[in-house]
């Protein structure tokens, strides 16, 4: 089913390996089909509680295919499509209704750059190279590197990132605040295992309300996000059987019934 990557279900958590290791993992066609199947799959499912994204070889993923690029850079129509595209299965990845971790393995730039900035979270390995390179070559970014880098680290170092065209080593990227850990390439399945244990057993409906009012911190001035952060609490503490299952599973010392 998949060209591009492997995907399972396992313990609850969706796992996505790409597997195209020749190309550093570029972005191909056939890897933006790959991926929206991914996120419908995910979606779909109610008993998958996190996600997470890797690579494999010596790149976690790169910019546009170069096939890809030598098609899109004689038209330009096409060019933009392929950008909607990518842009479409980004967002779709940043609106999952669970956690998404991108762990970095290696080589990130460009869209790859673009993928894991869409993550809710990015392990990365010491080793791995991460940046964003489009200025080197003289293109502008195309898959929201200009909206969600600022962000993410704040607006200064975001510019100085696209405009220098720098690489960044694992820990370099955590002291930008792009990373959140970085841990040796041996660790890094660890790392992530360790952390999804913990997020696959947060209910599937809170992670989602968290994400979904989270994220909008991002769009609204303090008194409109507070009181959306109000109305989100209103309506999962008063429909959500969970949340009194929480509470009262705390009292009687017990583990709660979320599964």
């Amino acid at each position: 089913m998949y060209k591009s990557l492997e995907f399972s279900i396992r313990d609850r958590v969706a796992r996505v390996r790409f597997t195209t290791p020749e190309s550093l993992n570029s972005i191909s066609e056939d890897r933006i089909t790959d991926l929206q199947a991914v996120v419908r799959a995910v979606r779909e499912d109610p008993a998958v509680r996190a996600l997470t994204i890797t690579g494999s070889g010596r790149g976690f993923c790169v910019g546009l295919d170069f096939g890809l690029l030598k098609k899109a850079f004689a038209d330009i129509g096409y060019f933009e499509s392929v950008v909607r595209r990518l842009n479409a299965v980004l967002l779709d990845i940043e609106e999952l209704p669970v956690p998404v971790i991108a762990a970095v393995n290696g080589y990130a730039r460009a869209g790859g750059f673009e993928l894991a900035l869409a993550c809710d979270f990015i392990l990365i390995a010491d080793e791995a190279k991460i940046g964003d390179n489009h200025a080197q070559v003289g293109v502008m970014p195309g898959g929201g590197a200009t909206q969600r880098l600022p962000q993410r680290i704040g607006l200064q170092k975001a510019k100085a990132l696209v405009f220098m065209a720098n690489w960044l080593t694992g820990p370099e990227a955590v002291d930008y605040g792009l990373a959140l850990r970085s841990v040796p390439l041996a660790q890094l399945e660890q790392a992530t295992e360790e952390m999804l244990a913990v997020l696959v057993h947060r209910p599937r409906s809170l992670s989602a309300t968290l994400k979904r009012t989270m994220n909008a911190s991002r769009l609204l001035d303090r008194r409109t996000g507070i009181e959306f952060e109000i109305s989100n609490f209103v309506s999962f503490m008063g429909n959500e059987p969970i949340a009194r299952e929480g509470y009262t599973a705390s009292l009687e010392k017990r583990d709660p019934n979320w599964y």
